[in-house]
């Protein structure tokens, strides 16, 4: 099965910065991408990158937040920088076949990585 397991995640002051992490196992499928969920509400996309790199990124994290990812690691990141308190909450790597931040075409997904952004 498909495995992927994030890291990175942390409490921070706004305007600081995390890196996440996501190791992929065994496979590193065309899409990668970041969702996360607050309190309450439903999960939603950060960012996705395919395999040739082409990224696409929320409106609210464009200009904030890179991702990336290392194909010979198998691992995907997501630098978050200047974050917010409204960026606090439950990230979460997945993958799949194609790139969309519609949840329910992805397959597998990580246990996820808590971020929390203080004012």
């Amino acid at each position: 099965a498909q495995v992927l397991v994030e890291s990175g995640g942390g409490s921070v002051q706004a305007g600081g910065s995390l890196r996440l992490s996501c190791a992929a196992s065994p496979l590193f499928y065309y899409c990668m991408g970041w969702f996360r969920q607050a309190p309450g509400k439903e999960r939603e996309g950060v960012a996705t990158i395919d395999k040739d790199s082409t990224t696409t990124y929320v409106d609210s994290v464009k200009g904030r937040f890179t991702i990336s990812r290392d194909n010979a690691k198998k691992t995907l990141y997501l630098q978050m920088d200047s974050l917010k308190p409204e960026d606090t909450g439950m990230y979460y790597c997945t993958t799949g076949s194609y790139c969309t931040f519609n949840s329910s075409a992805y397959r597998y997904w990580g246990q996820g990585t808590q971020v929390t952004v203080s004012s």
